[in-house]
């Protein structure tokens, strides 16, 4: 996790997302990089349903976005004492903002194959909620991890994970993915929910895994109690304070989960902790 890459903009999770980038940063002694995103030319409605409207047609006002942006970005960087990056290929602890344009969100996906985690808001349907267009762009594009971080700014990120383990490829991708927070936590749960898997390895086998490569790792399946598998998997979060939660997403298809739910959806929509997304 060296490099991160944070789309920056105006919505009311960013303190925390610049929060939770900082501290896994500081963890892996990271550079981060910002940039000013817009909604992409010609959208009307996200797909998602947990998400706001975007803006149609091309952004007006593209200078002043970039520039209150940046404000935001670097004013955080500079009271928390993160140093500018010195421009060189040397990795340590510091921020960078090369871009003076601000960029659509098809830019994440593609950019963001140059990093190592894309770090960026949950989504909502409030007008001051970050946007889902942004978050599907990291996810569906980038092949990288996404961060997802509600609008609670955290005090901690990787000391007791909760791995929602549903038998999965996107599930053991991510699992992957996480193996840096994985090695560094006090504590890994790997939960699986009954009737919410799909034929693969049980969550012992996948704790086995994790174990011979050196992590902690514990298994636990518990039955949904009348709840979708999303809620239950975030009930068990709270209920043993964990500060970071590695799902995989989307092993059904976004149009199912539109249209009939699914724990992704559930997840994103409810979220009280950061999540560590990939597929």
């Amino acid at each position: 996790m060296k490099t991160i890459l944070i789309p920056t903009e105006d919505h009311d999770a960013m303190p925390a997302v610049l929060e939770a980038a900082r501290l896994v940063a500081k963890t892996f002694d990271s550079y981060m990089e910002g940039f000013a995103v817009h909604p992409a030319a010609g959208t009307y409605v996200a797909v998602e349903p947990v998400s706001s409207l975007a803006i149609s047609g091309a952004y007006e006002h593209d200078a002043e976005l970039a520039a209150q942006a940046r404000t935001t970005f670097e004013n955080f960087m500079r009271a928390h004492d993160v140093p500018a990056s010195r421009g060189d290929d040397g990795v340590a602890f510091s921020h960078g903002w090369p871009r003076s344009e601000a960029e659509d969100d098809l830019f994440i996906g593609s950019y963001g194959r140059l990093f190592d985690l894309i770090v960026l808001g949950r989504p909502g349907r409030a007008a001051q909620n970050p946007r889902m267009p942004p978050l599907e762009a990291a996810l569906f594009d980038s092949g990288r991890p996404a961060l997802i971080v509600p609008p609670t700014v955290p005090k901690t990120i990787g000391k007791n994970v909760l791995v929602a383990w549903n038998r999965s490829t996107e599930q053991a991708t991510t699992n992957s993915f996480a193996l840096p927070f994985l090695r560094r936590a006090e504590q890994v749960m790997v939960l699986e929910v009954e009737g919410g898997t799909t034929p693969g390895p049980s969550a012992d086998q996948a704790a086995q895994h994790l174990r011979r490569n050196g992590i902690k790792a514990t298994a636990l399946t518990k039955k949904p109690g009348g709840r979708s598998v999303g809620d239950a998997v975030l009930e068990h979060a709270a209920s043993i304070g964990a500060d970071l939660l590695v799902k995989g997403a989307y092993t059904q298809s976004r149009l199912r989960q539109m249209m009939f739910g699914g724990a992704t959806r559930d997840i994103l929509a409810n979220a009280h902790l950061p999540v560590l997304m990939a597929r």
